[in-house]
């Protein structure tokens, strides 16, 4: 089951306020050379291109269908270019700045992985990472909760997809020892008011519930959807119910 642009984007204003944010973090000076980890369908890489127009911007992502959609937005300052987040971090390139948005909770060992993208900036370059705090999230805990048991824990193998994110504390020290500087860090709610139980579902189904659909067949699918709808109603009844949807924002300057 691949990442399908079309799922992902029936919540594109709600997953683009953390990443206007991350935006709104970054300084123009000094920011020739740019690269969007993990960038999508390419339109937010494209925003970024416009705001910051004397850059010039790359964005990867390991997703051969996202990256289907950004060839309308590439011109001579942008380029798309096909790699995992794991072999970017392997690369010798150097950036001014390194921007990811939701995509690195994707990767595991953090501690490694933001040692190695942060070697890639240039002195005076910038990190600007936006992620979702996937362990405090209500529905990434339904999820987990419910394939620990019978029968997804059969049906799936064992298969377990914990969140690799770290404390907060963490990504400061690590960020501190990377030499960034002007660190700011912090964690923000993005409401989401779901009409009912189904809006939850599908918002997750876009995105956390990959991993575990392409390792069921049609019947395990529709198994699993169902009980994972049951348990969302259970969870937020009364409809119309907000979801406090938790994001990690960090933003530093290498110095």
């Amino acid at each position: 089951m691949p990442w399908d642009p079309a799922i992902y984007n029936q919540f594109k204003n709600i997953r683009y306020k953390p990443f206007f944010d991350l935006m709104e973090l970054i300084s123009g000076e000094n920011l020739q050379h740019a690269v969007d980890i993990g960038c999508g369908t390419g339109e937010q890489t494209s925003l970024l291109s416009k705001k910051f127009e004397n850059t010039s911007f790359v964005g990867i992502d390991s997703s051969a269908e996202m990256l289907a959609q950004s060839k309308k937005f590439a011109n001579e300052k942008l380029s798309f270019t096909l790699s995992t987040i794991e072999d970017f971090a392997l690369s010798d390139s150097t950036w001014d700045l390194v921007f990811s948005n939701a995509a690195l909770q994707w990767s595991g060992d953090h501690r490694e992985l933001f040692a190695k993208l942060i070697s890639r900036i240039n002195i005076n370059g910038q990190l600007a990472v936006q992620m979702p705090c996937q362990k405090e999230n209500i529905l990434n805990q339904l999820l987990l909760d419910i394939i620990s048991g019978k029968p997804f824990v059969d049906l799936l193998h064992g298969f377990r997809r914990d969140s690799p994110l770290l404390e907060i504390d963490d990504y400061a020290r690590i960020m501190f020892e990377g030499k960034l500087q002007e660190l700011n860090i912090f964690i923000k709610v993005y409401p989401i008011i779901a009409a009912n139980e189904t809006d939850l579902y599908n918002f997750i189904s876009g995105s956390a519930l990959i991993p575990y659909m392409e390792r069921l067949d049609p019947e395990g699918q529709e198994l699993l959807k169902t009980e994972f709808v049951k348990r969302i109603k259970k969870q937020f009844e009364p409809f119309p119910a907000i979801y406090s949807f938790k994001r990690i924002l960090l933003y530093g300057i290498k110095k």
